[in-house]
């Protein structure tokens, strides 16, 4: 009898079917997951301290983080390629848990009460008293940059399978990085003294080329740091053969 619902698939329900089974992802589960998180909230919380000192090559503007941060997104991607979205949205918001927690320790070390002996306070109070805005700044800036890395990254692997990691590593790289620098700049700057029009699109062309181009030159290395991660990850090994099977 005919009841009138349809037990065949639709085509936009196969396509869809067959897009996720293209991408292969690993379990959380795992002691690397954990040290690629640890090393990369120990950097966000590192950026950000160093973020609090302005910093000039001649003519070129950035902070004294510049040399980490794009560290984190180099982490970033590692997670995002061999974990999946979910595990690496979890990864950001557990940095962000993280760094907001530094900042609130080092607000509770500058308001106790020094010693008498104690000749730092004012040193201590310049070096980290600016810290929490900057990493309001870095903290808006990763959560949506490292976001959207992250969403990029993933959707076209699941678009494309194993194939093209480089151009989604570069594709991902260029939003992700893009939206971090004007929303960090923009609300860092004040903090460095940066007043005037010319000197903030000087530094959040020099922020957004110089991460963007650092991420670039290392894509070699954070391609074979993720074949390393494939290659002893077992659930990955046993999500790729699922995939293979379901073709």
């Amino acid at each position: 009898m005919n009841t009138g619902t349809s037990s065949v698939p639709s085509a936009s329900s196969e396509s869809t079917s067959r897009t996720i089974r293209r991408a292969a992802f690993a379990s959380a589960g795992s002691p690397y997951f954990s040290t690629i998180l640890a090393l990369m909230a120990v950097v966000v919380i590192l950026s950000n301290i160093g973020g609090s000192k302005g910093v000039t090559f001649g003519p070129i503007v950035t902070d004294g983080g510049f040399f980490l941060f794009p560290l984190a997104y180099i982490l970033g991607d590692v997670i995002s390629e061999v974990y999946g979205f979910k595990v690496a949205r979890r990864a950001i918001i557990t940095t962000f848990a993280l760094a907001a927690f530094a900042i609130l320790c080092f607000f509770i070390m500058i308001i106790l009460p020094p010693a008498e002996w104690y000749d730092g306070q004012a040193a201590l109070e310049r070096t980290l008293g600016p810290v929490w805005q900057i990493v309001a700044a870095s903290l808006a800036g990763f959560v949506v940059g490292q976001t959207l890395n992250s969403f990029v990254l993933v959707r076209m692997k699941e678009r494309f399978g194993e194939k093209g990691l480089v151009a989604r590593l570069m594709s991902s790289t260029g939003v992700g990085e893009f939206a971090d620098t004007v929303i960090f700049c923009s609300i860092a700057a004040p903090v460095l003294g940066i007043a005037d029009v010319p000197t903030f699109i000087n530094y959040v062309v020099v922020g957004f080329v110089y991460k963007t181009a650092i991420e670039f030159i290392f894509v070699p290395v954070t391609t074979a740091v993720i074949g390393w991660f494939k290659r002893r990850e077992p659930s990955y090994q046993t999500a790729v053969s699922e995939v293979s099977e379901a073709r």
